[in-house]
């Protein structure tokens, strides 16, 4: 087994860093099938609504927020998980204490194999 496809959670240093919105940052970590991004959300932030063709499974590691998809508003709690079908618009409201998401997306996104900003989809 080689080194490179071991990874630790808290361990800042590793993953390709991208800055979603105000308040949320990511570390994703690319695969051949799939792709994980380690979201962490700041105190009462928020992404924007938005969409991907990619089917995406998001766990909630630590806090609280509501999950918004398909129309739905979802209050979850650390230990809740969810999946959402690509092509449906989504996103997430940390509560007062922050979050952190890990997010599974398959196949990998493509626009998150390098470092930059944004959710590179298209706005819901």
């Amino acid at each position: 087994m080689a080194a490179e496809n071991f990874f630790n959670l808290t361990d800042t240093s590793q993953g390709i860093a991208r800055q979603l919105g105000e308040g949320l940052s990511t570390r994703v970590f690319p695969g051949e099938q799939a792709m994980l991004s380690l979201v962490t959300i700041e105190p009462n932030a928020q992404g924007r609504t938005h969409s991907h063709p990619e089917e995406q499974w998001g766990v909630l590691l630590e806090g609280e927020g509501v999950r918004s998809q398909g129309g739905e508003e979802v209050p979850v709690t650390a230990g809740d998980f969810w999946r959402t079908p690509g092509g449906m618009p989504h996103s997430f409201r940390a509560g007062p204490s922050g979050a952190k998401v890990l997010d599974v997306f398959a196949p990998p996104r493509e626009e998150y194999r390098k470092a930059g900003s944004g959710f590179g989809t298209t706005e819901a």
